[in-house]
């Protein structure tokens, strides 16, 4: 398996810590809003991954975080006259009930920040002690300078950061250097407060990963990843801890691309998102469509969505589940262990290329269109490409073939279906399409095949 490391800048072999084994951390969410389709988009990249992880028979570590002390945390508080830990909590629920209605799998670890201070500051007095840190009046600061191959993962060197204004931190004027950024925050008024050798404060952003990750998941866990707006200042910042602190830090670090709006990337700053809930309010066959779309869209290429690419996505789903129901309808057994081996290795070839999900879903799209002929055809060969197309979509958690549980009223449906093939094969037409009509207001579709009709609700 080969994958692109944005620290080589290049696609590399992946070689796992331990044989056999994956160890991913992933950013989480900040937890004081809504979550939207940008947030979407990085956690299942990420369910992605893992699942074709352990379909490839890898045992994985999923380790995701909730950053649930921040600026916008607290500011959030302060405006609803509550607390931080309870506008953490209430959002934390929003989140993963958003993440659960995407059926993205939750993560093997889900770390709070604020469970982890007592490691943060450990660490900081690593860094206080061997002079990679300092501290002033408003907290405690790495010497960026100091660190090996800062700015590595972006590609730039500090001056290069100076110089372009990369380097979005808070001016402080008692700082030693401009780049130099907070390990730990000075307590302010009205603000949530832990103790510290350093005085009462809280921790800065980038340590909280730093010890959640090497925490849970011990020196060089194999992937840590992230959405690409993270690289820098995050991800870079974490990466000088820990050199700083002389451990090792993940091996690979993956980072997908955005999601855009109008040809902008969806963010809350710029008030352009759309939220997971009203995405799926709108129509909750959104749910698998949106899986889809980050499919065929590579990780590290931008999403653009819109209404055209949402309905396409949704017609994709629609093929995939009527190629299901034929199947069903003619009499193929899902439980057969049929399969095709040669889609299975394209399948497989794409993945195995830095995640190639366009060219893998591809192949289970060729297999549907091989399948539906060959069902027609009335040809045995339709067995494994079926079974092969509704595993490889699974692999990906998109849910094809789920067998639906029979609802009150199916046998009345049933009824009226055959009421129409007699009224066909009476010559009947008008009957036919007056219960055509009437099934079509129920919500019904009913599809005409060469073995007979098969019905579905819309």
């Amino acid at each position: 398996m080969k994958l692109y490391d944005t620290l080589q800048g290049e696609i590399v072999e992946f070689v796992p810590r331990n044989d056999g084994e994956v160890s991913l951390y992933a950013c989480g969410p900040t937890v004081y809003s809504h979550p939207h389709l940008g947030h979407a988009r990085q956690a299942m990249t990420y369910d992605i991954v893992r699942r074709y992880f352990e379909w490839s028979g890898y045992r994985v570590h999923h380790v995701a975080n909730v950053t649930d002390i921040d600026d916008n945390i607290i500011n959030r508080a302060l405006a609803e006259d509550t607390t931080e830990p309870e506008i953490a909590k209430y959002w934390e629920a929003v989140y993963i009930e958003a993440m659960d209605s995407l059926n993205i799998l939750p993560p093997h670890d889900r770390p709070h920040a604020t469970e982890f201070v007592e490691e943060m500051v450990d660490f900081i007095e690593v860094l206080m002690n061997n002079g990679s840190a300092y501290a002033t009046d408003s907290g405690v600061y790495l010497r960026v300078r100091s660190v090996e191959g800062y700015g590595d993962l972006v590609h730039r060197t500090p001056d290069e950061i100076a110089e372009h204004g990369l380097n979005r931190v808070e001016v402080d004027e008692t700082k030693e250097d401009p780049l130099d950024f907070a390990l730990w925050k000075a307590a302010k008024p009205g603000e949530p407060t832990w103790d510290s050798p350093w005085g009462p404060g809280r921790p800065g952003w980038h340590i909280e990963c730093v010890a959640m990750s090497l925490g849970i998941l011990g020196d060089g866990f194999d992937i840590h990843g992230g959405g690409n707006d993270l690289v820098f200042p995050h991800h870079t910042n974490e990466r000088a801890e820990a050199i700083a602190a002389n451990r090792t830090f993940s091996k690979y670090w993956i980072h997908n691309a955005m999601l855009n709006i109008g040809g902008e990337k969806m963010s809350k700053s710029l008030n352009n998102f759309n939220t997971i809930a009203d995405v799926l309010a709108e129509d909750p066959a959104n749910a698998r469509a949106l899986r889809l779309i980050m499919l065929q869209t590579h990780y590290r290429k931008d999403i653009e969505i819109n209404d055209a690419v949402m309905a396409q996505a949704r017609d994709g789903i629609k093929r995939l589940d009527a190629m299901v129901r034929k199947a069903t309808g003619v009499g193929i057994d899902l439980s057969s262990t049929e399969r095709d081996a040669e889609a299975i290795d394209r399948f497989r070839s794409a993945m195995d290329h830095d995640f190639g999900t366009p060219d893998a879903m591809a192949t289970v799209f060729e297999l549907v269109r091989d399948a539906n002929g060959a069902i027609d055809a009335g040809k045995s060969a339709a067995t494994p490409l079926a079974l092969t197309a509704i595993e490889l979509a699974n692999v990906f958690g998109l849910e094809v073939g789920v067998a639906d549980v029979a609802s009150e009223g199916d046998s009345d449906i049933e009824a009226m279906v055959a009421a129409r093939v007699d009224a066909k094969a009476n010559k009947d037409f008008a009957e036919a399409d007056r219960i055509r009509d009437e099934l079509r207001e129920m919500g019904i579709t009913v599809e005409d095949t060469a073995t007979g009709p098969i019905w579905h609700r819309s």
